[in-house]
């Protein structure tokens, strides 16, 4: 239980300062700190430390420089905990302050043209109970601080 305290503290401090444009019905957007959440077509806007269908975890897996660039690398992983329904489709922002450029290699997922993240062209969904993970490699010392912004199931 404190595990699950912990990561929505961790989640809602990441998300709050991003822009949220997902949103329901009317399209008024969620907004900062809370996951456009729709299930067998209802729409919700749900404050991120109390959406525990889904979880997005990260880890800072090794960094180095080279020829005076510093890299990390990080992985992560969609937890879709949800034991009835798949996922069907999600969107993930970033921190703003990383750019297209900074981003060396990607993998596993897809990143669209306005910088969010979703899942690539191959993968369906994530099935009710699993994880999907992906990667990335960055240039320089901004770390990617990736939040929720909407998920379909």
């Amino acid at each position: 239980m404190k595990f699950l305290a912990v990561l929505c503290i961790i989640f809602f401090t990441v998300a709050f300062s991003y822009a949220n444009h997902y949103g329901c019905y009317n399209n008024s957007p969620c907004g900062a700190g809370r996951i456009c959440h729709t299930s067998k077509g209802s729409c919700n806007c749900i404050e991120i430390s109390h959406c525990f269908d889904v979880t997005l975890e990260s880890s800072k897996k090794s960094e180095w420089d080279l020829n005076g660039t510093h890299y990390s690398q990080y992985d992560f992983q969609i937890k879709n905990n949800n034991l009835i329904t798949d996922i069907s489709n999600i969107f993930i922002g970033s921190n703003p302050n990383v750019v297209e450029k900074d981003y060396v290699q990607i993998w596993n997922i897809r990143r669209m043209e306005n910088g969010e993240l979703t899942l690539p062209n191959y993968q369906i969904g994530i099935p009710k109970n699993t994880t999907w993970g992906f990667g990335c490699i960055l240039k320089g010392y901004n770390e990617p601080n990736l939040a929720i912004y909407a998920v379909t199931y």
